[in-house]
């Protein structure tokens, strides 16, 4: 089953083009890597996919459905959780940086909130860290604490913006870790970013190369860099 499919999704601003034609789909509970040097596009896609800007062309679907972004918008959204490379976290507890997001949807009882908060706190190895207060982390850690924010939802989709990119070995580890668990254990349909060519053969089942705002290429790693070889950026 197609989770997210794109269809000739073009975007401009004053009048410069930063996406053309982009027409790719992914499978439900599929790992797809976006890469592509900086200024490709990338992160540009990814607001896009997670309806935090509209495209100036093209149309979007969801299970099916066309997007509609008066009418879709906010339902759509909660069922996305997105991770920016610049990580921006409260100035309160981990716990209660996690927590936000479960809170202002208000659905939830305390001892549902505490229990997703502590489940989501061992799956990104930070148990423990709960009452610490957030502004005092690495940045490998702090990155984990984003990582656990929008896993707190239990998202259908997960986008990733470069997540490891500023990170130690360590914590790239740990990252790649949680989001390959998460993607064979629980099905979670995985959109990210990267320009490492190495993590994306480690993570991904399926590639986009994605150049110039254009995607050039769509396949297994072998099928896409086997006839790419002569790329550079």
């Amino acid at each position: 089953m197609i989770a997210v499919e794109l269809l000739n999704v073009s975007k401009e601003y004053s009048g410069r083009v930063v996406l053309r034609n982009v027409t790719f789909n992914v499978h439900e509970g599929e790992f797809f890597v976006l890469v592509g040097p900086n200024g490709s596009g990338k992160t540009t896609l990814l607001r896009i996919l997670d309806l935090l800007e509209e495209p100036t062309s093209g149309k979007i679907f969801f299970d099916g459905e066309e997007v509609d972004y008066y009418k879709d918008r906010v339902p759509l959204r909660r069922k996305i959780g997105m991770v920016f490379q610049q990580t921006v976290l409260f100035d309160m507890s981990v716990y209660d940086n996690i927590a936000y997001p479960l809170r202002i949807r208000g659905s939830l009882s305390k001892d549902e909130i505490e229990r997703r908060v502590m489940n989501v706190l061992e799956d990104v190895e930070l148990r423990g860290f709960d009452r610490k207060n957030a502004l005092t982390l690495s940045g490998g850690e702090a990155q984990r604490v984003a990582l656990a924010q929008a896993l707190v939802t239990e998202p259908r989709l997960l986008l990733l913006d470069e997540p490891t990119a500023n990170l130690d070995p360590k914590n790239v580890s740990i990252v790649e870790g949680v989001l390959s668990r998460l993607n064979k254990e629980r099905k979670t349909t995985i959109i990210m970013t990267t320009h490492n060519m190495f993590q994306a053969e480690r993570l991904a089942q399926r590639i986009a190369l994605l150049n110039e705002g254009e995607i050039r290429a769509i396949g297994t790693f072998r099928e896409v860099f086997g006839y790419q070889s002569q790329l550079t950026w």
